[in-house]
């Protein structure tokens, strides 16, 4: 067998293992679908198992991934992984693109990096702290750019995302706004994880998060929450009865304040240091949202329901 041969058949049992369709090179006999296809340059002769119009679809995506698995230079690497973290092809163009760059495949996640300034500065910093492993770093427009991290188990997705901020900052001078996705188990699903990353970006612009590194998970609520139409947020934002809320929601103090008293873990030694304010001061503040919104965040269940509250407030802005 040659080698061109060999390194056909053994596409074509990864194939097989990672997508569970099954193609031959020789008739097998019963009922099956014959289709030309080229790999390499040369034609070669498929054969898949049963008929109709489901089959042929899938020998027509066989016969195209092998036609662009080797030897092509367009489109160039940066677009393939443009349009697999857009979504773009399924599972069938992640495949295609491992096969192609000689990847493997593995527990992945995404990261969505949006830089105050200067894109290409940052993607050859990225490119840089990536070099000798095969994560993956793609600009995806003009103004951001992606990562792709395969596993690592010394290093969470979190813990990433806080050392590109890191040493973007240190190195470049660049502050960044980064979203983080959560791992996925195979590469066919970075779609997910990308969206993921660029969704917790988006909602910490909307929520004006404090901090640089956001993960999806932060704002899986705020992301069900945006889901309900417009006028029904309005109707649980009036259920509340919460007369005074907006009062305090358009101090920039007063909303200041609580924001940080809830990331402290309602915590009031902790706040006053991460505002370098007096203990007296955060307390009488304290007050004043109770009173104006009759909830003492300073007991849970009260501060859960202002974290709604200020959710639902900040999405129904125009």
């Amino acid at each position: 067998m040659s080698d061109s041969a060999s390194g056909l058949e053994g596409i074509l049992a990864d194939l097989f293992r990672e997508t569970g369709t099954e193609v031959s090179l020789r008739p097998r006999g019963g009922e099956e679908t014959h289709i030309s296809a080229e790999w390499e340059g040369t034609p070669v002769e498929l054969y898949l198992p049963g008929t109709g119009e489901e089959v042929l679809r899938t020998a027509k995506l066989v016969a195209l991934f092998l036609s662009g698995s080797r030897g092509r230079s367009t489109p160039d690497k940066r677009d393939e992984l443009r349009a697999i973290l857009l979504g773009e092809g399924g599972g069938w163009n992640a495949f295609r693109f491992l096969t192609k760059y000689n990847l493997t495949d593995a527990t992945c996640f995404a990261v969505d990096v949006l830089p105050e300034r200067g894109l290409r500065d940052v993607l050859a910093h990225v490119e840089g702290c990536i070099e000798g492993s095969q994560d993956l770093a793609v600009p995806m427009d003009d103004t951001r750019l992606a990562v792709v991290r395969f596993a690592d188990e010394g290093q969470t997705p979190y813990e990433f995302g806080q050392f590109l901020a890191q040493s973007l900052y240190e190195e470049t001078g660049i502050h960044a706004r980064i979203g983080v996705g959560c791992e996925m188990k195979s590469f066919g699903e970075i779609s997910v994880s990308y969206h993921q990353a660029a969704t917790a970006v988006r909602m910490s612009a909307i929520l004006r998060t404090k901090g640089e590194v956001h993960s999806y998970r932060e704002y899986l609520l705020v992301r069900m929450l945006e889901d309900i139409p417009r006028l029904r947020l309005k109707d649980y934002m009036e259920q509340f009865c919460v007369e005074g809320a907006e009062e305090i929601f358009e101090d920039e103090d007063m909303a200041e304040t609580a924001e940080e008293f809830l990331e402290s873990s309602l915590n009031v030694s902790e706040t006053s240091r991460n505002l370098f304010m007096h203990r007296n001061t955060l307390m009488y503040r304290l007050d004043k949202i109770e009173r104006a919104t009759g909830l003492n965040i300073r007991k849970f269940s009260d501060a859960v329901t202002f974290r709604v509250l200020t959710i639902l407030y900040k999405l129904l802005q125009p």
